[in-house]
């Protein structure tokens, strides 16, 4: 059975706003190069999506649809059990063994190193993308606030971790903060981690 698309044009988004992380370089070439490859990561941003939209937080704009924020949210360890796997069998199926380990083995090396920085209440901002015909708008902020703004209702911080360093500035008008860097091994680059505490005043969304 072919690979099943619901949001293929947000897929096609996020794919093309990573294009310079170094996360997602190293686990396209894992596939190899060309279109197969690209094809392949279009189905790890679909599924992405679908995996949010069960267990996180996907935020599409309801008058908009030019891009798409996806976050992951504290659930119950049979539920994060579960999500592993279904993440374990969709990059073995559709991606092959070795996007798998190489997915494994940077996602073991970020998640290690920030455990001591993070609680188990965190939300996690994990990919944002805005189609190409509508970057450069200043549209990003949108895809963003309207959870950050149920995150400060609920008292919870927030964290994200980026490659890209050029895109630090525009995280620390919503709030965020640096808090370490890492040289990441499996993709020989560095990486920030940022945290946004809850806001009770609104002052990080101006």
């Amino acid at each position: 059975m072919s690979f099943k698309f619901k949001y293929r044009q947000y897929a096609k988004a996020l794919h093309s706003a990573l294009t310079e992380d170094a996360f997602y370089i190293a686990l396209e070439a894992s596939v190899g190069n060309g279109k197969a490859a690209k094809e392949a990561m279009l189905r790890y941003m679909e599924f992405s999506m679908l995996e949010a939209e069960k267990s996180g937080e996907l935020y599409i704009p309801c008058d908009h649809d030019y891009g798409v924020s996806i976050w992951s949210k504290p659930i119950s360890h049979d539920l994060e059990k579960q999500r592993q796997q279904e993440k374990k069998k969709f990059l073995l199926n559709e991606m092959g063994r070795k996007s798998l380990e190489t997915y494994s083995a940077i996602v073991a090396f970020m998640s290690a190193k920030a455990k001591p920085c993070i609680a188990e209440d965190f939300w996690y901002l994990s990919i944002i993308g805005i189609l190409p015909a509508f970057q450069g708008r200043g549209l990003g902020s949108a895809l963003i606030t309207p959870v950050l703004e149920r995150t400060d209702s609920l008292g919870v911080s927030t964290f994200l971790e980026t490659f890209t360093q050029r895109n630090m500035p525009f995280y620390e008008r919503l709030g965020y903060r640096s808090v370490q860097s890492f040289d990441e091994p499996i993709t020989n680059a560095k990486y920030w981690l940022m945290i946004r505490k809850p806001s009770v005043t609104g002052q990080h969304l101006s």
